[in-house]
């Protein structure tokens, strides 16, 4: 039987074992607060900003334009690219192949071909094309823009412009 008086030793239960220690709420607390701020720091470090997205995009736009003119070499008709009023469009390559919109909010500042202003690029079928480059700027951040351009021997590729 066990006692309650002053100064008694805690018994122990039967078969010699002792009561398990469990964690406090003290403990727990702490353990999600933790968890807490590492999964805020984490939201915020993946945060998508408008200048990933514009780069993003132009990403994308110099990778639609070399599957251009891989489609355009390998079929031997001339594939064009303009802007068009939803987006832009790929005349000359197969329908459906390419895509012909913007996944964000773009704009074309500017289209140039062997330095002169053209409504749409010429993307092959030669394997030699002329210097070509497209300046796109997102509206949320008019102050930077990007130019996706080729010399026409290398493949297009993106720079960001001061």
């Amino acid at each position: 039987m066990p006692t309650s008086a002053a100064g008694s030793k805690p018994r122990r239960h039967a078969a010699g074992r002792r009561r398990t220690a469990a964690f406090t709420l003290i403990e727990l607390l702490v353990v999600m607060a933790i968890i807490a701020l590492a999964t805020a720091g984490v939201g915020l470090a993946l945060r998508d900003t408008r200048q990933a997205t514009l780069d993003r995009e132009a990403e994308r736009l110099a990778a639609l334009f070399e599957a251009a003119r891989a489609q355009s070499r390998a079929s031997g008709t001339p594939v064009r690219w303009r802007l068009s009023e939803t987006g832009f469009a790929f005349d000359g390559a197969e329908p459906g192949s390419l895509p012909d919109h913007w996944t964000a909010d773009i704009q074309v500042l500017g289209v140039v071909a062997n330095g002169q202003r053209v409504s749409a690029l010429l993307l092959g079928p030669e394997p030699i094309i002329a210097a070509q480059q497209v300046l796109l700027t997102d509206p949320q951040v008019p102050a930077r823009s990007v130019l996706v351009a080729t010399d026409g021997l290398r493949p297009f590729s993106v720079t960001a412009t001061p």
